[in-house]
């Protein structure tokens, strides 16, 4: 297992030819063969051993949004259907019942693969990944035998994800500040406040952290109906990390595994130009930067109320996190399945 402690920050990180500053790609190949997992490399067997110190009490946290709970995602994304089976119903003629789900991965808590979003300019994703619909379609039959897509299903062949998660309580601290979090407006929670947080709670990075920021965005919503939770999201706005370089370099210097947060995005929307114009979709600094230059996976929706809970009972916001999406070849999206163990 080769050892990342020595990474290079943002501004040493090498040249790559047409792609902007800060473009990690090649960092964590090994022995001439191109890497798909990105940061997920920082969770070595010794940053491991150290996260299992983290689990002292034996109790444990989901993190997991219910998959139905927005009646009509955003963007255009499709909701949750769920079809249960009567064994009554089919030829088996038994007691029991099986069902069947269809939804976007997108519509409830899940990672972002690493070609979820590319790099908008030249359309590629981690480490010069420039894919297709028909090369990420793998039904059955059909899988990557090269494993040369960033795809979520290579996590499995690593054992999932295990490592130190910390809770930055962006909503619980803006509380004791004053402070009033619009989650369905362009709130941009800035790098100087998360670093406050972190104070606020005691808590140090550690190299190969799994960030989670917490803003209130899935609690609101899952108070509302189908009928406000369809206007909260038809502004195409919610609170996040501010999305500019300075973030992107924070996070990376910082040396994060992955990050999490409950919000659509994780970063604001909707992004900002240098110039303080309004940009499309398109302009997402984070998720540019994130997934396709650094190979930092993105999780969104969570549900971290009883994590804060959790962490406020306990007055410690770290804890051995888990994390294993679905084995789906060439999934671009998944649900976590994540668990915060105390």
């Amino acid at each position: 297992m080769a050892d990342y402690s020595n990474i290079p920050d943002f501004d040493s990180l090498p040249a790559v030819k047409d792609m902007p500053e800060g473009c990690a790609w090649g960092v964590f190949d090994k022995d001439g063969k191109k890497d798909h997992l990105g940061c997920l490399n920082l969770l070595t067997p010794q940053v491991v051993q150290n996260a299992l110190k983290e689990a002292t009490d034996g109790t444990s946290v989901s993190l997991n949004w219910p998959i139905g709970a927005i009646q009509t995602p955003g963007f255009g994304r499709k909701g949750l259907v769920h079809n249960v089976i009567n064994f009554h119903d089919t030829p088996l003629q038994i007691h029991g019942f099986d069902d069947e789900v269809e939804f976007n991965t997108q519509c409830s808590s899940q990672w972002d693969s690493l070609v979820h979003f590319a790099h908008q300019p030249s359309g590629k994703s981690y480490n010069n990944c420039q894919t297709s619909v028909d090369a990420l379609t793998q039904n059955f039959g059909k899988y990557d035998s090269e494993k040369d897509l960033p795809t979520l299903n290579h996590w499995h062949d690593r054992g999932g994800l295990v490592g130190r998660g910390v809770l930055l309580d962006y909503r619980a601290w803006a509380e004791t500040q004053g402070k009033k979090v619009d989650c369905f407006g362009p709130h941009r929670i800035k790098i100087s406040e998360l670093e406050e947080v972190a104070k606020w709670e005691g808590v140090e990075f550690k190299h190969g952290d799994i960030l989670i920021v917490r803003t209130g965005f899935t609690e609101e919503l899952g108070q509302m109906n189908a009928e406000q939770q369809e206007k909260a999201m038809g502004t195409h706005q919610t609170c996040g990390v501010e999305g500019n370089k300075e973030s992107a370099k924070w996070h990376w210097n910082k040396h994060f595994s992955a990050v999490a947060g409950d919000a659509i995005a994780y970063e604001t929307i909707p992004p900002l130009a240098e110039d303080g114009s309004v940009l499309g979709t398109e302009g997402l600094v984070l998720h540019q930067y994130f997934l396709s230059l650094f190979g930092m996976n993105i999780g969104e929706l969570w549900d971290l109320k009883a994590l804060s809970d959790t962490c406020k009972e306990k007055k410690r916001y770290s804890f051995l996190l888990t994390s294993c999406p679905l084995n789906v070849p060439g999934s671009v999206g998944s649900p976590p399945n994540a668990l915060a163990i105390f």
